[in-house]
């Protein structure tokens, strides 16, 4: 039987598990770090503080929500694999897993960090982490490209479907039911192009900022897929806080921007030869899909599963359905003009 860890025996835990000294003085501290699992910061008295992260089946959201415990050891998998592929420290090391009980523990990010989503809604737009940020997305989408031991090892989409196509664009056909061909033809998209290492939780909730660096976390959802949806899922948080900000968001779509910007120009090698599978990462072609994935994901954060928190005004929520149905029904020409779109609509 699994045990549920908690804030409150946490340490008698790991005391009977021998990862902490009997005598060792330790405290627990549950963090929120999103809907899906139990995190708890452990601080040491001696040595190095860390974090153990357990899986829940159910999903703490209104709406009924589950998904399979096992999900944590893809996303264990995930975190090893990017060591290799980003720079060091910008994902926590692992330290140990508990197969039993579903659970793994982390390195601890330095306590004073800083979580880029509060940033973003205390009004703190920092370019050069959009920049930044860019480039490792980028990195992870070209260094992982056509790898056929990435597609073996993570190709399967049971629990991107249980947590991000299911909740996220099925969903929406409850309150749009106009667009349900349109959702299907993009779910078919998505399936054809199967290139990369795709995150699929890449989020400024999920960005932790320190003095020293940026951090990434959270990679349940992690699979073998489209980089159109990584872009379209961020890009959407993005210009969802620019509606959050009506008339002041232009600060959030020049991050848009910034982002895409470095995404589109980092120059790391692709390691294939195969130049007619090539265009499948080119910025034209990329930047087609991904706005179709910026649209479903918008439309999702208000009338999906998992609605975002900031946007209680019927008013904004409804010209969130606005700009994403203009997306489908009208596609513009490039994501610059999509940004130009929501400006007008926001000053308008």
């Amino acid at each position: 039987m699994i045990q549920e860890i908690t804030a409150e025996n946490v340490i008698a835990y790991l005391r009977a598990k021998e990862h902490l000294g009997a005598d060792e003085p330790a405290s627990a501290e549950a963090l929120a770090w999103g809907v899906s699992n139990i995190v708890i910061r452990i601080d040491r008295g001696v040595g190095a503080d860390f974090v153990i992260k357990q899986s829940r089946k159910q999903l703490r959201t209104q709406a009924e929500w589950f998904s399979h415990l096992d999900r944590i050891w893809r996303e264990l998998e995930v975190m090893q694999e990017l060591q290799h592929l980003l720079p060091g420290g910008v994902v926590p090391q692992v330290l140990f897993e508990d197969r039993e009980n579903y659970l793994f523990a982390m390195e601890a990010i330095d306590a004073d960090h800083k979580v880029w989503k509060a940033e973003l809604l205390d009004g703190r737009f920092d370019q050069n982490i959009a920049r930044e940020l860019g480039t490792y997305l980028s990195t992870i989408h070209r260094q992982s490209f056509l790898n056929d031991h990435y597609r073996t090892q993570w190709g399967d989409w049971e629990i991107f479907d249980q947590l991000r196509i299911d909740p996220f664009y099925r969903f929406i056909v409850k309150a749009h039911p106009e667009i349900k061909d349109w959702v299907d033809d993009l779910i078919e998209e998505m399936s054809s192009n199967q290139i990369c290492l795709v995150l699929a939780d890449f989020s400024p909730k999920n960005i932790l900022i320190t003095e020293e660096r940026i951090h990434l976390v959270d990679f349940e959802t992690a699979h073998y897929g489209d980089p159109a949806f990584d872009l379209g899922f961020f890009l959407s948080h993005l210009l969802l806080k620019a509606i959050h900000y009506q008339q002041a968001g232009e600060e959030c779509i020049r991050l848009a921007e910034s982002f895409w910007e470095e995404y589109a120009c980092n120059q790391s090698p692709l390691p294939m030869d195969d130049d007619s599978q090539s265009n499948q990462l080119e910025e034209q072609e990329l930047g087609r899909r991904t706005i179709r994935h910026l649209a479903a994901c918008m439309l999702a954060r208000v009338d999906g599963k998992s609605t975002v928190d900031y946007l209680p005004e019927s008013l904004m929520q409804d010209q969130v359905r606005s700009f994403a149905l203009s997306l489908i029904l009208d596609p513009p020409a490039s994501l610059e003009k999509a940004n130009l779109r929501l400006l007008e609509m926001l000053n308008s």
